[in-house]
């Protein structure tokens, strides 16, 4: 037999053997095969995203960060980029690179080994679906026949787009979107051909070879991409020099938060978890969409902290976070102080300590390197090298206690040395001098029409701690309460006109054998007083009487009218005082109550949720204000008792046979009627009625005097209300009350307009710590308020700041009074009618059949009524 012979025979038992190799391979592990059919309707996880009512982003949940790109959306540089480094021959081969396989077994056979992979990127998508990256012979093999499988089931371009929105490239990235976010924070459209070759370079090698991990692999990783890429002739000689040289400037990257909401996300995060559960929750590619206003939102945001900051600040300084080195100050001769530094350290130490800092929100770490009369120098991280003004350090008087501060400083050498430590933030085009603060507020904004949550801050900052003080801080409310006690006193026919008795109380309580003696704050007492003016001064002692007169249990029961659970209100007078503890939002749904008229809402904060293909899987129907459809029903219900009265009327003076023969006609109708088919009816749900219009109104006026007063104070014959500050606002339609514990522990204000209920607070974490008071500081001059902290000097001011905002170039809207309520002119000591028109008199409003019957100083007496006599007899009473 010839050479030629035996090589022919060599050649096809090789290629026999090859094939009954492959058949055996194929019938082994045929079984072991999952179906890649699925891959047509592959679901990609990806995280869910919580948006604004005008669609900024708010927050972003799940385990795996993912950007889901259709592959035209992609860069074609990066495709190029990834088909050079992956798979050069992917739009020819069948889902196998023959010659990549043969030096793959060449590998093995010689070294025993499988240490060079020869997967093409179909390979590659099956392993990530349906395989592990275990380098084993068998593995090797059931991936081949997957590839085949799947390039039968997709396209080129198919297959390309799961891979690169499928593959693991580090940092709980998957997909080339989601990378280009990790590691640049940049859209993908936007990244420079540098970071194109970066991204292109991860997928053999995730964890080690990104750029924030590793920067200096990352970028021998990006060379050897560039370098393909150049041979492949997918760039020019220039475009490879250029990106050659570009720096590689990584860090992680959040999602592309647009707006600041993070304790209204966490609220979505756990509703949405309550309805799904996590896996689909966090995998699904959820969107959810909620009622929060993003320019509101940060105005509150902004608000909060600019008043946990003031704060913070009027109550003194509490000294850097560390000393690096010691600087001893040496006293001059012409006044001026010099340091004498032991062991200072260098720039390049401490910008190696300051890569170790953290800030917090606005504030950034800083040593101070030098300081000299009224200014210092300080480093910041990355090297930047700035000075603190004197209007940036003239606030920092040393902290003693809550309730004591040292002298203002006079030079920086007395607030501050080399070598230490600080947190600075920007302010106004400079910085400013920093510190944590150590207490809390929260803020919260509903629609009283329907409990659309518009704004939310549960604390000055979300990183530092996630405890919602919005909505999970039980505290006690302080004078907060003491419009729905007044409001319970009018269920009782007592007036705003009414006379009380604002004199101290000294009672002595059995129970704990001691004296009982709640006092007005300030200790002024005005003696005979009208509930009117009462409560816009925030009397204690009449709340007190107030609260006699209607008795705890019926005042109890009234107050869970609003909202407020039972077991949150104290059986006892301290009711009065604002001892019960509710939250915020409970708080400002109560308020809610006065202005809308008299309707309890619902706070919600989610509108709709949709799937990653846009379908709506969950709508919030609200359950809003309707005072029309109340009349509507009303009058329905009087319509229908009416008709019944007739038509037992008739019955009864009809002849019996025809009123049999109606009632036959009667049933026979309703029969058929029933028989038809009818269309199923959606019977809209309205907010409920809790209260009376009169009430509401009653209320709600009357708390616009705690902002405009009575009578002409300026001329010294008129009084302030406690929220008189917020007349800058220059809005006649707000109304609202303050809010002081015992020992002003909590501060509080809550107030609202026809169009938005607003509640803002004030405290420390610690419920025991008091916010305590403050001295002068001249350098601040009218900058500063100083004395006792209050909910008008605490709380108020975000209040405010929020609301002008809110309302900035808003018509004001007015509660209009509603049937039942008239206004008479009475005079303001007695409150009596009157016919003077001077300043000792004024119109009130009255429920109809409430107002008072008597004028006075009349030489005409009227008869007195019951109401009369009750107002006459009141500081006797209480």
């Amino acid at each position: 037999m010839s050479w030629f012979k035996k090589l022919i025979i060599l050649v096809i038992a090789g290629v026999f053997s090859v094939v009954a190799t492959v058949a055996a391979s194929y019938w082994y592990v045929k079984d072991d095969l999952p179906s890649v059919a699925t891959l047509k309707d592959v679901k990609l996880q990806t995280p869910m995203r919580v948006f604004s009512q005008d669609g900024e982003l708010i927050s972003q949940f799940g385990e795996k960060r993912r950007i889901p790109l259709k592959l035209e959306e992609m860069p074609d540089l990066l495709l190029k980029a990834v088909l050079a480094t992956e798979d050069n021959r992917f739009y020819e081969h069948p889902g196998i690179d023959v010659i990549g396989m043969f030096r793959a077994f060449t590998v093995v056979a010689m070294s025993g080994e499988a240490r060079q992979g020869a997967s093409t990127i179909t390979q590659q998508l099956a392993r990530v679906f349906f395989l592990t990256r275990e380098k084993k012979l068998i593995r090797k093999i059931k991936e081949i026949f997957l590839a085949l499988r799947i390039e039968q089931e997709l396209t080129k371009d198919e297959i390309l787009e799961l891979y690169l929105n499928k593959i693991e490239l580090g940092h709980r990235s998957f997909g080339v979107g989601a990378a280009a976010q990790v590691y640049f924070g940049k859209n993908i459209q936007d990244l420079t051909l540098s970071e194109m070759a970066i991204i292109a370079g991860l997928p053999q090698g995730p964890s080690v070879l990104n750029p924030v991990r590793s920067p200096s692999r990352a970028r021998a990783r990006r060379n050897i991409v560039l370098g393909r890429m150049l041979n492949e002739g997918y760039i020019t000689q220039a475009q490879y020099d250029e990106a050659l040289q570009e720096p590689i400037l990584s860090k992680l990257h959040g999602a592309q938060i647009t707006a600041s909401a993070p304790y209204i996300a966490e609220m979505v995060r756990q509703e949405v978890v309550d309805k799904f559960g996590e896996e689909e929750a966090y995998s699904k590619g959820f969107q959810v969409f909620t009622t929060v206003d993003s320019k509101l939102q940060g105005k509150a945001v902004a608000a909060v902290q600019k008043n946990v900051v003031g704060y913070d600040e009027r109550h003194g300084y509490r000294g850097p976070v560390a000393t690096l080195w010691q600087a001893t100050a040496q006293p001059q001769e012409d006044g001026s102080v010099k340091f004498a530094e032991t062991e200072p350290m260098t720039d390049e130490a401490i910008l190696a300590y300051l890569d170790t800092q953290h800030g917090l929100e606005d504030l950034v770490p800083a040593v101070i390197t030098g300081v000299s009369g009224q200014q210092a120098e300080a480093i910041l991280s990355g090297g930047r090298k700035i000075t603190l003004p004197w209007q940036g350090l003239n606030w920092a008087r040393a902290f003693i206690s809550h309730d004591r501060q040292s002298h203002p400083p006079k030079a920086a050498a007395d607030v501050l040395a080399p070598g230490m430590h600080v947190l600075v933030r920007p302010d106004a085009g400079e910085w400013r001098l920093g510190q944590i603060p150590g207490v809390s507020g929260a803020i919260v904004a509903i629609n009283p029409k329907d409990g659309a949550v518009q704004a939310l801050v549960g604390g000055y900052s979300f990183a530092m701690t996630q405890f919602n003080r919005a909505t999970q801080a039980n505290r006690q409310v302080g004078s907060n309460i003491k419009p729905f006690i007044y409001s319970a006193a009018l269920e009782e026919d007592l007036t705003l006109a009414t006379l009380m008795n604002d004199a101290p109380i000294h009672q002595w309580d059995e129970g704990s054998n001691q004296a009982w003696r709640p006092k007005n704050s300030p200790e002024v007492y005005d003696g005979a007083i009208r509930i009117r003016e009462a409560l816009a001064k925030s009397k204690n002692v009449v709340a007190v009487r107030l609260l006699r007169a209607v008795g705890i249990e019926n005042t109890r029961q009234h107050l869970t009218k609003f909202g407020f659970r039972e077991k949150d209100l104290p059986h006892s007078e301290t009711l009065a005082l604002g001892s019960a503890s509710l939250t915020p939002l409970e708080l400002a749904t109560g308020y809610a109550v006065f202005a809308n008229g008299g309707f309890l809402v619902k706070p919600y904060v989610i509108t709709k949720i949709l799937d990653d293909q846009n379908n709506l899987i969950y709508e919030h129907i609200p359950v809003p204000v309707c005072a029309e459809c109340e009349q509507q029903d009303l009058a329905a219900k009087a319509a229908a008792e009416q008709a019944a009265k007739e038509a037992a009327a008739l019955a009864e003076n009809a002849d019996p046979e025809a009123l049999l023969e109606a009632t036959f006609a009667e049933q026979t109708t309703a029969t058929e009627a029933t028989a038809a088919e009818q269309p199923e009816v959606k019977v809209p749900a309205y907010a409920p009625r809790v209260l009376s219009a009169q009430n509401a109104f009653l209320i709600a006026d009357a708390l616009k005097s705690s902002i405009w007063g009575g009578g002409d104070w300026k001329a010294g014959t008129g009084w302030l209300g406690t929220a008189h500050r917020l007349r800058e606002l220059k809005r006649q339609d707000l109304a609202g009350k303050t809010g002081t514990t015992n020992d002003v522990k909590d501060a509080w204000f809550s107030g609202f307009s026809p169009e938005l209920v607003v509640t803002s607070w004030v405290g420390f974490d610690d419920a025991e710590s008091r916010l305590g008071k403050t001295a002068w500081n001249n350098n601040l001059g009218k900058d500063q308020i100083a004395g006792g902290e209050s909910g008008a000097k605490t709380a108020l001011p975000a209040w405010q700041e929020f609301v002008g905002f809110a309302l900035k170039d808003k018509p004001q809207v007015y509660i209009q009074p509603p049937v039942g309520i008239t206004s008479v002119r009475i005079d303001l000591k007695t409150g009596l009618l009157t016919q003077a028109t001077d300043n000792s008199s004024g119109f009130e409003f009255f429920k109809q059949g409430t107002e008072p019957k008597t004028y006075v100083n009349s030489s005409v007496q009227q008869l007195p009524t019951q109401n009369n006599q009750q107002q006459q007899d009141e500081i006797e009473l209480f």
